[in-house]
């Protein structure tokens, strides 16, 4: 993939009027809900409610922006993957967005949890996470991260380099455990995604090689050790994914690795995780398959291929995040500048400056992620205009919504709501030009709770420790 500097690609989306897909809405009011929360609705008032709570009521209590989460759309969608994917082990993939509340809700819908530092693990485990239903994955753990997940009983390690082996071999015999051990393989699936978030290529720093013999190889080191118990092979090919052909790819050479395996040792493995990356809706555009639809294609997948290599059928797990977490939150924002900017052609566009940017939302400005946006306080019986959402940061490519249409008398004072931002905002938040992170709350039948307290400037004064 090519990539260009982000002014040449604001330039190239102005000069055609914005995205092909993006349409005028006929009515600016309406939403689309498969982008937010289910329930999501206005009031009589005009105003966006979510999980029976007015948005309006959220700033007014919690300031602005705020990330909001709506407790029951969260544990249906984990009751989806649950449902829809009978037998299998469902790991919630926590870097999308994790708190002790959170890790309660998953706990107590019956998910397990995936992790990826010493934050995670602790923070898992806070919120009431069995060790036992954790993996524990990352290409750079360190002795104090793995000493930590074998003393606390961490379910599975997913390991993920030879030298981790052996790491990970002599804090065994230092401390008398035995790990449970999946070794991350790339299959060389390119998905169709963008290439930060496409993870299964060869050229890229997780997993080891199936086409280069590593992960073989890595397979049978695991096997032979006293240290270790070998449960399989962990396969992730990307983020974002809305069709089935790149895990169709990776089922089919995971599948022929565990035959391969199987001839080097007279051993079959018992798992195969499939790992997560499934797409939810952003914009308009955005088409994410229905759980049971992934689930029924995966089944095929799997057991086709068993038929095919005579082999049985393993134990199988995925690791939805973003569909769980993502579609629940919504990011709330209030306006505080409006300027219009004229274009070639005699067209323009409308800048709306809202209270946030890339410190809570980072992925516009890193992979020229798409969003959706509306009103939020009220209706509105304006035209319709071109406009872009931007942050306060000192960047120009401080931009949560590259293209989105607006009321034209979007004021000072207003609210936006940013639908889709449960997942990878807060997670991934900074506090570039040192703004305090916002505060995450859930919401459930019109009451919300705080997760996460907004960050304050003392606290950041506090941190620093210089004279």
């Amino acid at each position: 993939m090519t990539h260009m500097h982000i002014a040449g690609s604001i330039h190239a989306d102005a000069a055609q009027g914005g995205p092909t897909w993006l349409r005028v809405p006929d009515d600016l009011n309406e939403l689309d809900l498969k982008l937010w929360p289910r329930g999501t609705h206005r009031d009589e008032s005009g105003r966006i409610v979510v999980a029976g709570v007015a948005l309006t009521d959220v700033a007014e209590q919690h300031g602005t922006p705020t990330y909001v989460i709506d407790e029951d759309d969260f544990r249906s969608r984990a009751r989806d993957f649950k449902e829809g994917f009978p037998g299998w082990e469902i790991y919630y993939a926590g870097k999308a967005l994790l708190t002790r509340t959170v890790a309660r809700w998953a706990a107590e819908e019956g998910l397990n949890l995936d992790v990826t530092t010493m934050g995670e693990m602790r923070i898992a485990l806070a919120g009431g996470m069995p060790a036992a239903r954790l993996g524990f994955h990352g290409n750079n753990k360190s002795d104090e991260e793995i000493a930590f997940a074998l003393e606390q009983g961490v379910g599975r390690i997913i390991v993920d380099s030879f030298d981790e082996i052996q790491r990970l071999e002599r804090a065994c015999s230092e401390g008398g455990h035995r790990a449970n051990v999946l070794v991350r393989v790339t299959t060389g699936v390119e998905a169709h995604t963008h290439e930060y978030i496409a993870t299964a290529h060869e050229d890229q720093k997780f997993g080891l090689s199936i086409m280069g013999g590593q992960a073989l190889t890595a397979l049978v080191r695991c096997y032979s050790s006293p240290y270790l118990d070998l449960r399989g092979i962990h396969s992730h090919i990307g983020s974002q994914i809305f069709e089935t052909l790149g895990f169709e790819v990776a089922i089919r050479r995971t599948m022929k690795l565990a035959s391969q395996f199987r001839t080097a040792t007279g051993v079959e493995l018992p798992e195969l995780d499939l790992g997560g990356g499934f797409g939810i809706a952003y914009t308009a555009a955005d088409t994410p398959r229905a759980t049971t639809e992934l689930a029924a294609a995966f089944e095929e997948m799997v057991d086709h291929e068993c038929r095919a290599l005579g082999l049985n059928r393993p134990e199988l797990s995925i690791e939805p995040g973003r569909a769980i977490c993502g579609p629940s939150g919504v990011a709330v924002y209030r306006v505080g500048t409006v300027k219009t900017v004229e274009l070639e052609g005699g067209r323009s566009r409308v800048y709306v400056s809202v209270d946030g940017g890339m410190s809570d939302n980072i992925r516009p400005a890193l992979y020229a992620a798409e969003y959706s946006a509306a009103v939020a306080n009220r209706t509105s019986t304006a035209e319709a205009v071109l406009s872009r959402v931007v942050g306060k940061h000192c960047e120009g490519g401080d931009i949560l919504i590259r293209d989105v249409f607006l009321p034209s008398d979007v004021a000072i004072g207003d609210l936006i709501a940013v639908p889709g931002s449960g997942a990878y905002a807060r997670s991934m938040a900074s506090n570039y030009n040192q703004i305090p992170k916002p505060p995450v709350v859930s919401a459930k039948d019109g009451d919300t709770s705080v997760m996460l307290r907004r960050e304050t400037l003392e606290d950041l004064m506090r941190l620093d420790v210089g004279q």
